[in-house]
């Protein structure tokens, strides 16, 4: 294109226009997400935290834990506030430029006013330009050729038409296109310095920067755990098929993360040589004398001789072992989690008939009971009670001098407020409350299970070899909902009436309401006092119900058939109809078979679909509410694991579903291939808290299988042989589940 020229930024104009963009994108939204603000809690928050010595120690551990964040949060202000100094720096300068550049006053320049006469003109230009001429000591060659123009717009009548015209003496200027760059990067005696700049980024740099990052990430799983710890885990779970769980903790203590030379936050001291062996002989049943690899090992040991000390509450000191041990139990959870997952692969590889020997469920249970062990600092033997605060060993004996014996938080949190006062005479009031306020925070779950066949014809009758489908509800409470005090009796009565008037509401509109899931109310609420004599079992067992399926589209049913008279074609349900009786069963049958409500799932099954893969793109949350545990030094949140075992062939059927989210409600779906044989099967439906102990519930399910139908004629290719089928029978009977007639005639 004729009058164009590209060239590098002379005036530096269109450069200082680059870094002004470019400097605004990058500060605006650091400015927003970086720049330190105090956070206000929440007054309601704030008072509901424990206030028991161990949680205030904990709040401060956690503060000092973290010492440079004040120094990095004046750096962080520091660069914020240099980087919007900069560029109010570089606004003021852009608009000098454009200033200069699209005003242009000869009147102005020679300090005139306008129609002044030639003398003047010719004066003022003689005076200034002994001033600013480049031979004389105060010259400046911008502004004496600015001076010139100026000059010339004034007296030379081309010049003059020229400025008045086009806003310069010399005329249309040719468009140029600067280059955002400054002219003296391409200069001869800078090239040198240019690329050394360039090789030191792009050769040196930024492939250590990348190298760096792919060699750590290769070192570690999805759960941020050592591949070394991993190949140790699946190791160990397939050589201790049935692995006890002080033999568990010993496997968890012996994970590289504890080892130096694979974790370089590990500290050793020369103190360890007198401490450690001190508190080895104050620690029963240690098994420091295994022979095992790395079971033996020096890091391994002490990490295990912490571990137990943490289990027991032993005081350490502060300085060494103390601050070690902080460091251990921090790492443990997310260890535990990834042991889980280990036996949990170890045991579908066994099914594929990979490996021999399958892990029993005792393995994987006794490795997810570490976890709320070491966030609550307690060995699992222990009594629940001491997971509230103030109450120790020597308090145990107020809770058994009674006619009804209290062993766990349940059955305290059932008992009325002036009995449990009673119970709890030996605190004052402010740590009475404390503890009531602790309890009350403290979960209680309720769980509806539905068992179907979903691609099957008959979704509630199961066959052999069908995919069984559990959907799980989880619905969670808090622990002062149980509470037995008046007042709070008061409300749940005035509750329930609330909730029935709504329930009639809700089955006169039933035909208006979109499709949705309707649960019942959890068990005890309306048991009352039962439940104070079920609940001196530990692993408490609930009778739930399934949830009563989606009210179906009932407009889109009564389009069709009028669709379908108009134009005189009838389907299956019609001819049905007006051929069969027209009592209510009928009726039922025939909205089963028809076509509406098949879409309708269809959809919702579609529906969910898509929501399951939103979560899975969005990555799962793990905030749900926090735990009480004075004893574990960071903030935990709950956590859970769902599976459905065999307890009688002592065999997990599903993978344990881990639920970080569970807030108030959450769903989930188990499944699992039904056994090849007709029976009735017992099987478990457990529920594990990673946070608190004697929190674990299970509900027992009856699964009766059917004889699966027979394959039709007209496909020849799929029949066996008697022989081969009586083969397989006898092969596969031995990882089948166990049937409970086989229990009676065993």
């Amino acid at each position: 294109m004729g009058g164009q020229k590209f060239e590098y930024d002379e005036s530096g104009s269109t450069f200082f226009y680059f870094v002004l963009s470019f400097l605004a994108l990058i500060l605006v939204p650091a400015t927003f997400y970086y720049w330190p603000r105090k956070r206000k809690e929440d007054p309601a928050k704030l008072a509901e935290q424990c206030q028991c010595p161990s949680c205030l120690k904990k709040r401060i551990i956690i503060e000092q834990s973290q010492p440079y964040k004040n120094f990095k949060n004046f750096l962080i202000i520091l660069a914020i506030v240099s980087g919007w100094v900069l560029l109010g720096f570089l606004t003021v300068k852009v608009s000098q430029f454009d200033y200069e550049m699209s005003n242009f006053d000869p009147y102005d320049i020679l300090g005139l006013p306008p129609g002044a006469t030639q003398a003047e003109i010719k004066k003022s230009y003689r005076k200034q330009s002994l001033i600013l001429h480049p031979d004389k000591e105060t010259g400046d060659e911008k502004a004496f050729m600015r001076l010139t123009k100026a000059y010339q717009a004034l007296t030379d009548d081309e010049a003059r038409r020229n400025w008045e015209k086009y806003g310069n003496p010399d005329g249309p200027g040719a468009m140029s296109f600067g280059i955002a760059l400054p002219s003296w990067i391409v200069e001869k005696e800078n090239s040198v310095w240019v690329l050394g700049l360039y090789a030191l980024v792009f050769m040196v740099a930024l492939p250590t920067v990348v190298g760096t990052w792919w060699y750590r990430s290769i070192r570690y799983s999805g759960e941020q755990v050592l591949l070394d710890t991993t190949q140790m885990y699946f190791f160990f779970c397939h050589k201790t098929p049935s692995m006890p769980l002080k033999r568990a903790l010993m496997i968890l203590a012996a994970s590289c993360e504890f080892d130096k030379r694979h974790n370089s936050e590990i500290i050793e001291r020369i103190t360890d040589n007198e401490e450690v062996p001190s508190l080895l002989r104050d620690l029963p049943n240690l098994g420091e004398k295994n022979k095992e690899q790395p079971l033996c090992r020096p890091y391994s040991i002490k990490a295990r001789a912490l571990l137990h000390a943490h289990l027991s509450r032993m005081k350490l000191p502060e300085d060494t072992l103390e601050v070690d041990r902080r460091y251990i139990v921090s790492r443990c959870p997310d260890l535990i989690v990834e042991m889980v997952n280990c036996v949990n692969q170890l045991i579908a590889l066994a099914y594929a008939r990979r490996i021999p020997r399958l892990p029993t469920i005792e393995t994987i249970e006794n490795c997810m009971k570490l976890s709320p062990m070491i966030v609550q600092g307690l060995w699992e033997y222990k009594s629940p009670l001491l997971q509230l605060p103030y109450i120790t060993e020597e308090h145990l004996k107020y809770f058994t001098n009674r006619k009804k014996h209290i062993k766990s938080l349940l059955q305290l949190a059932q008992l009325p407020g002036d009995e449990r006062r009673q119970l709890l005479r030996f605190l004052n009031d402010e740590q009475y409350e404390d503890l009531v306020k602790v309890l009350g925070n403290m979960p209680y779950i309720h769980f509806q299970v539905n068992t179907e066949v979903i691609d099957d014809e008959n979704s509630t009758v199961v066959t052999a070899g069908a995919i069984v489908t559990v959907t799980v509800l989880l619905q969670r409470t808090n622990m002062k909902e149980l509470f037995g005090d008046s007042s709070i009796r008061e409300k749940n009565k005035i509750k329930e009436e609330e909730e029935n008037v709504e329930g009639e509401d809700k089955e006169k509109d039933k035909e208006k309401n979109d499709k949705k899931d309707v649960f019942k109310r959890p068990v005890w609420m309306k048991q009352g006092k039962k439940m104070q004599k079920k609940s001196k079992k530990v692993v408490k067992q609930v009778k739930a119900a399934p949830p009563t399926p989606p009210p179906p589209d009932v407009k889109k049913k009564e389009k069709e058939p009028k669709k379908k008279d108009d134009d005189g074609d009838e389907s299956d349900a019609n001819s049905s109809d007006e051929s069969g009786s027209h009592s209510d069963a009928s009726a039922n049958e025939s909205r089963d078979k028809s076509s509406p409500e098949d879409d309708d799932d269809d959809q919702w099954e579609k529906f969910q679909k898509r929501l399951q893969k939103r979560e899975r793109l969005e990555g799962r949350s793990k905030s749900s509410h926090p735990v009480h545990c004075p004893y574990f030094p960071l903030e935990k949140q709950e956590f859970w694991w769902c599976y459905i075992c065999d307890r009688k062939s002592h065999t997990l059927l599903t993978a344990p579903a881990h639920v970080t989210a569970l807030v108030d409600s959450h769903e989930l779906q188990l499944r699992f291939t039904a056994p090849r044989w007709p029976g009735v099967y017992t099987l478990a439906c457990c529920l594990r808290s990673d946070s608190y102990i004697g929190m674990d519930q299970q509900q027992d399910m009856k699964l009766d299988v059917k004889e699966a139908a027979a394959v039709p004629a007209e496909h020849p290719q799929w029949d066996l042989t008697d022989s081969d089928s009586d083969h397989n029978d006898q092969g596969d009977n031995e990882s089948e589940f166990t049937t409970d007639d086989e229990v009676e005639e065993e």
